[in-house]
Parts: C-alpha cells; structure tokens; sequence
C-alpha cells in the first residue's frame, strides 16, 4: 500500500456527529414509513358507518351432541354421550363436534359410536350426524378423544374373543382420521396390542 501523501481528509474519517446524525435520518425514515399505510390497509378501527367485525368462532357454537338423535338400538334405555370434541374439521368456517356415543348400561362397557356432527342449518333443528367414523357394531370402546388441527385423534379399545368380558377390553390401539378431499381417512397407529 501506498503511503498518503498528505493528512487524511476530513471526509474519511468518522466522528461520533457522523454516526448521530445517520441514526437520526434511518430512525425518521422508520417512524414516517410506520405512518403511511397504503390505500385500503385497516388502522384496527372501523371506518365511520362500518359495522365492526365479529370474530367468526364468536358467532357459531358447535353442535351439542346432547340433542343429537344417535342410530343406536337401546332398548329403551338413555343415550349417554361419553366424550366429544369440538373444532372446524373441513375448514369450511363452522365448527364440527366429534361424539362418543353408547346405550347407557350400569354394568359392563357397551359398545360405543363415533360420530361427526354438524349443525343443522334450520334453526333450532338437532344437529346432524355427517360421518359414522365407528360404529358401535363393531364392538369398540374410545378412550383419549382429541382434535389436533383437522385430524381426529382416540385410541380404540376392542376384545380378543367373545369370551374376554365386556367390562374389561384386552385390546387398543390408536387411530386417527383426517379429513382430506372431501371425505374422512382412517389411519391405525402402530401395531402393538392392537384391534
């Protein structure tokens, strides 16, 4: 490198002023750009005579399966709805409840259903089974019920023979069904003890 062949000029050399006075410009350039919104941006209040958004989860309550009417032979004893869970399933903005359903029984475990309900969109109406994910004929038994995103969640409890008591299933594994394309996927978990 070359030696300078004088003193360095004034303009090379940064002082604390430099710095200062750069901060000062880039934090102006920042406040005014947080000022400015482009045609049409929301400033969190309402425009004068707009109604002001509700969220949509405020305004749709999910099915009570309490007053669903469930396909289940009960010989005249009460429905018992033994687990439920709620969330918007298909993404279509209205939540959907998920219900374990069985005949009420004082001993043993009956079989038990597993049903996605909908809102029925006539008011007052008793919501509407959309999808039997499990039906009690096939003598299962949930326990875990839970909704992560679109996918339904519960581990399956079933019996290795027709001799293992009913109060007491030897066999589980655990299930999840997706919604995807319309229609519901049934997908086992690993095999371990499994129905």
């Amino acid at each position: 490198m070359q030696p300078s062949a004088g003193p360095a000029l004034p303009h090379t050399r940064a002082r604390s002023v430099h710095w200062i006075t750069t901060a000062a410009v880039i934090a102006a350039v920042i406040g005014s750009a947080a000022l400015v919104q482009p045609a049409g941006a929301s400033t969190g209040r309402p425009a004068a005579g707009a109604k002001a958004a509700e969220p949509a989860s405020a305004a749709v309550t999910p099915p009570d399966p309490g007053a669903a009417h469930f396909p289940l032979e009960c010989a005249g004893a009460p429905v018992d709805v033994v687990d439920r869970a709620s969330a918007d399933l298909d993404g279509d903005g209205r939540p959907e409840t998920v219900a374990v359903a069985r005949c009420h029984s004082g001993t043993g475990t009956p079989p038990s259903g597993l049903y996605v309900l909908s809102a029925d969109p006539a008011a007052g109406a008793a919501p509407r089974i959309v999808e039997t994910l499990v039906d009690p004929k096939e003598q299962r038994s949930f326990k875990g019920l839970r909704i992560d995103g679109s996918t339904v969640r519960a581990t399956v409890l079933g019996y290795s023979t027709d001799d293992v008591p009913r109060c007491c299933p030897d066999q589980q594994r655990d299930y999840s069904w997706e919604w995807r394309s319309g229609t519901y996927y049934e997908i086992p978990g690993p095999l371990a003890n499994s129905v």
